[in-house]
């Protein structure tokens, strides 16, 4: 049986249309279709790894450039003093998207 295609993957190739709010050569924020708050992003590195803990202690330097990113949309958007950052690190713990993914959400304003 054939593993299903990355629904993220495929947003980072442009194949799958979305609401991008950033993208560089590494990570890509869009907005969340299913929002949990006004402002609900998700940034994603274009990089596939389905959770946190599979990352190889070699590609780890994945985690400050995903965070970085994650705060500049935050400024970005002007909720960087009234946002939250969350992971979920597989199925048991809410994740829903097998793809390392990082929620940023705020009621300060909506995107």
């Amino acid at each position: 049986m054939a593993t299903p295609k990355c629904i993220f993957c495929s947003i980072a190739k442009h194949e799958i249309p979305s609401d991008i709010i950033f993208e560089n050569d590494d990570f890509l924020a869009i907005k969340d279709i299913h929002p949990e708050a006004p402002t609900h992003v998700l940034i994603i590195p274009k990089t596939h790894f389905e959770k946190l803990t599979d990352v190889p202690e070699a590609e780890r330097s994945l985690y400050a450039g995903l965070f970085s990113t994650a705060v500049d949309v935050a400024k970005k958007l002007g909720i960087e003093s009234a946002c939250r950052f969350s992971v979920n690190n597989g199925a048991g713990a809410g994740q829903i998207v097998p793809h390392i993914h990082v929620h940023l959400l705020s009621h300060e304003r909506q995107v």
